[in-house]
Protein backbone atom coordinates (compact mmCIF):
# COMPACT_ATOMS: atom_id res chain seq x y z
CA UNK A 1 0.00 0.00 0.00
CA UNK A 2 1.10 3.09 -1.31
CA UNK A 3 0.34 6.30 0.51
CA UNK A 4 0.90 10.05 -0.94
CA UNK A 5 4.49 11.11 -2.18
CA UNK A 6 7.54 12.59 -0.94
CA UNK A 7 6.80 15.55 1.24
CA UNK A 8 8.69 18.96 1.45
CA UNK A 9 8.32 19.83 4.73
CA UNK A 10 11.66 18.31 7.14
CA UNK A 11 8.99 17.40 9.40
CA UNK A 12 6.97 15.70 7.54
CA UNK A 13 9.88 13.50 6.10
CA UNK A 14 10.36 11.99 9.54
CA UNK A 15 8.06 9.25 8.83
CA UNK A 16 8.36 6.72 6.68
CA UNK A 17 6.74 6.19 3.43
CA UNK A 18 4.29 3.76 3.36
CA UNK A 19 5.40 1.46 0.65
CA UNK A 20 5.51 -2.56 -0.05
CA UNK A 21 9.23 -2.14 1.57
CA UNK A 22 7.49 -0.42 4.49
CA UNK A 23 5.46 -3.79 5.17
CA UNK A 24 8.47 -5.78 5.02
CA UNK A 25 10.30 -4.08 7.28
CA UNK A 26 7.29 -3.33 9.62
CA UNK A 27 7.15 -7.23 9.66
CA UNK A 28 10.32 -8.50 10.26
CA UNK A 29 10.82 -5.60 12.97
CA UNK A 30 7.86 -7.08 14.67
CA UNK A 31 8.96 -10.49 14.17
CA UNK A 32 12.65 -9.19 15.92
CA UNK A 33 10.45 -7.82 18.66
CA UNK A 34 8.31 -10.98 19.76
CA UNK A 35 12.44 -12.78 19.55
CA UNK A 36 13.80 -9.98 21.22
CA UNK A 37 11.13 -9.98 23.88
CA UNK A 38 11.08 -13.52 24.84
CA UNK A 39 14.90 -13.19 25.17
CA UNK A 40 15.24 -10.42 27.92
CA UNK A 41 12.05 -11.97 29.69
CA UNK A 42 12.63 -15.72 29.34
CA UNK A 43 15.73 -16.83 27.74
CA UNK A 44 17.31 -14.38 30.08
CA UNK A 45 15.29 -14.85 32.79
CA UNK A 46 15.23 -11.35 34.04
CA UNK A 47 10.98 -11.76 34.18
CA UNK A 48 8.20 -9.87 31.95
CA UNK A 49 7.62 -7.14 34.59
CA UNK A 50 11.50 -6.23 34.33
CA UNK A 51 11.48 -6.56 31.06
CA UNK A 52 8.78 -4.16 30.53
CA UNK A 53 10.40 -1.48 32.82
CA UNK A 54 13.95 -1.94 31.01
CA UNK A 55 12.53 -1.70 27.30
CA UNK A 56 9.92 1.01 27.95
CA UNK A 57 12.51 3.07 28.95
CA UNK A 58 14.80 2.07 25.95
CA UNK A 59 11.32 2.82 23.82
CA UNK A 60 10.97 6.33 26.00
CA UNK A 61 15.04 7.17 24.98
CA UNK A 62 14.32 6.37 21.32
CA UNK A 63 11.07 8.12 20.60
CA UNK A 64 12.83 11.38 22.32
CA UNK A 65 15.38 11.08 19.69
CA UNK A 66 12.59 10.96 17.03
CA UNK A 67 10.80 13.83 18.43
CA UNK A 68 13.74 15.90 18.53
CA UNK A 69 15.41 15.28 14.85
CA UNK A 70 15.38 17.64 12.36
CA UNK A 71 14.02 15.41 9.37
CA UNK A 72 14.07 11.38 8.37
CA UNK A 73 16.45 9.21 9.93
CA UNK A 74 15.53 5.66 8.28
CA UNK A 75 17.74 3.93 11.26
CA UNK A 76 16.38 5.99 14.01
CA UNK A 77 12.84 5.42 12.60
CA UNK A 78 12.61 1.23 12.74
CA UNK A 79 14.46 2.18 16.41
CA UNK A 80 11.75 3.68 17.43
CA UNK A 81 9.23 1.13 15.72
CA UNK A 82 11.25 -1.84 16.98
CA UNK A 83 11.63 -0.72 20.28
CA UNK A 84 7.65 -0.30 20.25
CA UNK A 85 7.54 -3.77 19.17
CA UNK A 86 10.09 -5.33 22.05
CA UNK A 87 8.40 -3.24 24.59
CA UNK A 88 5.13 -4.63 23.61
CA UNK A 89 5.68 -7.90 23.52
CA UNK A 90 6.74 -7.99 27.28
CA UNK A 91 3.64 -5.45 28.03
CA UNK A 92 1.31 -7.69 26.82
CA UNK A 93 2.81 -10.81 28.14
CA UNK A 94 3.17 -9.33 31.45
CA UNK A 95 -0.58 -8.08 31.59
CA UNK A 96 -1.61 -12.25 30.02
CA UNK A 97 0.44 -13.81 32.22
CA UNK A 98 1.69 -12.44 35.23
CA UNK A 99 -1.61 -10.40 35.74
CA UNK A 100 -3.10 -13.26 34.78
CA UNK A 101 -5.45 -11.85 32.78
CA UNK A 102 -5.34 -14.23 30.00
CA UNK A 103 -4.96 -13.76 26.33
CA UNK A 104 -8.58 -13.24 24.80
CA UNK A 105 -9.43 -10.40 28.12
CA UNK A 106 -5.65 -9.04 27.48
CA UNK A 107 -6.29 -8.35 23.84
CA UNK A 108 -10.08 -7.11 24.33
CA UNK A 109 -8.43 -4.38 26.57
CA UNK A 110 -5.74 -3.54 24.60
CA UNK A 111 -8.30 -3.31 21.18
CA UNK A 112 -10.20 -0.80 23.18
CA UNK A 113 -6.89 1.21 24.37
CA UNK A 114 -6.30 1.04 20.91
CA UNK A 115 -10.02 2.53 19.82
CA UNK A 116 -9.68 5.00 22.39
CA UNK A 117 -5.73 6.61 20.94
CA UNK A 118 -7.18 6.34 17.56
CA UNK A 119 -10.18 8.54 18.64
CA UNK A 120 -8.40 11.02 20.61
CA UNK A 121 -5.84 11.31 17.69
CA UNK A 122 -8.96 11.60 15.48
CA UNK A 123 -10.69 14.28 17.59
CA UNK A 124 -7.85 16.02 18.20
CA UNK A 125 -5.97 16.53 14.33
CA UNK A 126 -8.72 15.92 12.45
CA UNK A 127 -7.30 12.96 10.57
CA UNK A 128 -5.42 9.58 11.36
CA UNK A 129 -3.46 10.33 7.87
CA UNK A 130 0.13 9.33 8.57
CA UNK A 131 0.91 11.12 5.45
CA UNK A 132 -0.08 14.53 7.30
CA UNK A 133 1.77 14.29 10.14
CA UNK A 134 2.60 17.67 10.75
CA UNK A 135 3.08 18.68 14.59
CA UNK A 136 5.37 17.07 16.83
CA UNK A 137 1.31 15.92 18.91
CA UNK A 138 0.42 14.18 15.84
CA UNK A 139 3.54 12.25 15.88
CA UNK A 140 3.29 11.72 19.59
CA UNK A 141 -0.47 10.37 18.75
CA UNK A 142 1.39 8.66 15.73
CA UNK A 143 4.13 6.71 18.50
CA UNK A 144 1.36 5.95 20.87
CA UNK A 145 -0.83 4.33 18.41
CA UNK A 146 1.73 2.00 17.47
CA UNK A 147 3.02 1.15 20.65
CA UNK A 148 -0.36 0.10 21.97
CA UNK A 149 -1.26 -1.72 18.92
CA UNK A 150 2.40 -3.76 18.61
CA UNK A 151 1.31 -4.85 22.73
CA UNK A 152 -2.09 -5.85 21.12
CA UNK A 153 -0.61 -7.55 18.51
CA UNK A 154 1.02 -10.46 20.98
CA UNK A 155 -1.91 -10.97 22.74
CA UNK A 156 -3.98 -11.44 20.07
CA UNK A 157 -0.65 -13.84 18.20
CA UNK A 158 -0.73 -15.66 21.42
CA UNK A 159 -4.68 -16.08 21.22
CA UNK A 160 -4.55 -17.39 18.16
CA UNK A 161 -1.25 -19.56 18.63
CA UNK A 162 -2.82 -21.00 22.16
CA UNK A 163 -5.82 -20.17 22.79
CA UNK A 164 -7.86 -20.99 19.92
CA UNK A 165 -6.43 -24.53 18.63
CA UNK A 166 -5.03 -22.79 15.19
CA UNK A 167 -0.85 -23.56 16.18
CA UNK A 168 1.79 -20.93 15.35
CA UNK A 169 1.28 -22.26 11.77
CA UNK A 170 -2.71 -21.96 11.51
CA UNK A 171 -1.93 -18.45 13.57
CA UNK A 172 0.12 -16.88 10.93
CA UNK A 173 -1.71 -18.60 7.80
CA UNK A 174 -5.23 -16.70 9.26
CA UNK A 175 -3.35 -13.66 10.04
CA UNK A 176 -1.55 -14.02 6.65
CA UNK A 177 -5.44 -14.32 4.94
CA UNK A 178 -6.90 -11.52 6.74
CA UNK A 179 -3.55 -9.46 5.27
CA UNK A 180 -4.54 -10.86 1.80
CA UNK A 181 -7.94 -9.32 1.86
CA UNK A 182 -6.77 -6.11 2.76
CA UNK A 183 -4.35 -5.77 -0.14
CA UNK A 184 -7.34 -7.09 -2.00
CA UNK A 185 -9.69 -4.35 -0.96
CA UNK A 186 -6.93 -1.72 -0.96
CA UNK A 187 -6.40 -2.67 -4.87
CA UNK A 188 -10.26 -2.98 -5.89
CA UNK A 189 -12.40 -1.45 -3.57
CA UNK A 190 -12.75 2.03 -2.45
CA UNK A 191 -11.85 2.04 0.97
CA UNK A 192 -11.03 4.41 2.84
CA UNK A 193 -6.99 4.29 2.47
CA UNK A 194 -6.75 5.28 6.18
CA UNK A 195 -8.88 2.83 7.36
CA UNK A 196 -6.81 0.09 5.46
CA UNK A 197 -3.51 1.13 6.79
CA UNK A 198 -4.44 0.99 10.48
CA UNK A 199 -6.49 -2.45 9.96
CA UNK A 200 -2.97 -3.38 8.03
CA UNK A 201 -0.90 -1.89 10.77
CA UNK A 202 -2.26 -3.83 13.55
CA UNK A 203 -2.98 -7.11 11.61
CA UNK A 204 0.63 -7.12 11.26
CA UNK A 205 1.76 -7.27 14.64
CA UNK A 206 -0.22 -10.53 15.30
CA UNK A 207 1.57 -12.19 12.07
CA UNK A 208 4.88 -11.01 13.52
CA UNK A 209 3.88 -12.30 16.76
CA UNK A 210 2.85 -15.92 15.60
CA UNK A 211 5.56 -15.77 12.42
CA UNK A 212 8.37 -14.81 15.88
CA UNK A 213 6.54 -17.90 18.04
CA UNK A 214 6.77 -20.18 15.07
CA UNK A 215 10.60 -19.75 14.76
CA UNK A 216 11.50 -19.85 18.10
CA UNK A 217 9.10 -22.44 20.19
CA UNK A 218 10.06 -26.27 20.17
CA UNK A 219 9.01 -28.75 17.53
CA UNK A 220 6.68 -30.59 19.81
CA UNK A 221 5.22 -27.29 20.62
CA UNK A 222 4.62 -26.79 16.71
CA UNK A 223 7.59 -24.62 16.60
CA UNK A 224 10.39 -24.35 14.07
CA UNK A 225 13.16 -24.52 17.43
CA UNK A 226 15.50 -21.89 16.02
CA UNK A 227 15.41 -20.56 19.75
CA UNK A 228 15.38 -16.52 20.52
CA UNK A 229 18.88 -15.91 20.05
CA UNK A 230 19.19 -17.39 16.59
CA UNK A 231 15.91 -16.21 15.42
CA UNK A 232 17.14 -12.66 16.84
CA UNK A 233 20.35 -12.44 15.32
CA UNK A 234 18.51 -13.08 11.82
CA UNK A 235 15.93 -11.14 11.75
CA UNK A 236 18.22 -8.49 12.67
CA UNK A 237 20.61 -9.01 10.11
CA UNK A 238 17.61 -8.73 7.38
CA UNK A 239 16.25 -5.58 9.02
CA UNK A 240 19.70 -4.13 9.02
CA UNK A 241 19.69 -4.79 5.33
CA UNK A 242 16.61 -3.34 4.90
CA UNK A 243 17.60 -0.04 6.43
CA UNK A 244 21.30 0.22 4.59
CA UNK A 245 18.62 0.01 1.60
CA UNK A 246 16.73 2.55 2.84
CA UNK A 247 19.06 4.72 3.55
CA UNK A 248 20.66 4.32 0.59
CA UNK A 249 17.55 5.45 -1.51
CA UNK A 250 16.72 8.33 0.58
CA UNK A 251 20.42 9.38 -0.16
CA UNK A 252 19.81 8.67 -4.06
CA UNK A 253 16.82 10.76 -3.85
CA UNK A 254 18.11 13.97 -2.21
CA UNK A 255 20.87 13.85 -5.03
CA UNK A 256 18.59 13.78 -7.72
CA UNK A 257 16.36 16.58 -5.50
CA UNK A 258 19.90 18.65 -5.62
Amino acid sequence: MTQTARHGSAHLNKIAQVTAVFWIMKICATTLGETAGDLLSMTLNVGYGASTVILLGVFLASVVAQLKAGRYHPALYWTVILTTSTAGTTMSDFMDRTLGLGYAKGALILASCLALVLLAWRLVEQSLSVSTITTIRAELFYWMAILVSNTLGTALGDYLADDSGLGFLGGAALIGGLLGLVLLAYRFTKLDRVLLFWVAFVLTRPFGATFGDLLTKPIANGGLNFGTIGSSLVLGGILVVFVVYTVRAERRVEQEVL
